[in-house]
């Protein structure tokens, strides 16, 4: 079983930064296949960026590209999500995912291919 705990998160302004950690314990793989999502009210879950270190791929929403940055540390088992020139439709809840095999390409993003998540932690940007 693997369980997620995230940490980070919180309030900020416009174009502001913010890093979220998410930390795996129990039968986690450095192959395994993680990722971010967020989810804001009334609107679906959608990936925002996912990290599979066994090919070294990472895969991002492009509305994220060239702002979020996920890293993995393998020997802690923690996954970040460095986030950069925040704007307010970044709010949202986010939450940290598992996969226990790698990222399919094509579905890296999706939250259905995720079988473990973390409980979720708030991020607001306001104008």
């Amino acid at each position: 079983q693997v369980q997620l705990a995230q940490s980070g998160g919180g309030s900020v302004q416009a174009g502001e930064s913010l890093r979220l950690s998410c930390a795996a314990s129990g039968y986690i793989y450095s192959t395994y296949c993680m990722g971010w999502f967020r989810q804001a009210p009334g609107k679906e879950r959608e990936g925002v960026a996912s990290i599979y270190s066994g090919a070294g791929s990472t895969y991002y929403a492009d509305s994220v590209k060239g702002r979020f940055t996920i890293s993995r540390d393998n020997a802690k088992n923690t996954l970040y999500l460095e986030m950069n020139s925040l704007k307010p439709e970044d709010t949202a809840m986010y939450y940290c995912a598992a996969r226990a095999r790698y990222c399919r390409a094509g579905a890296a993003l999706l939250p259905g291919d995720y079988g473990y998540w973390g409980q979720g932690t708030q991020v607001t940007v306001s104008s």
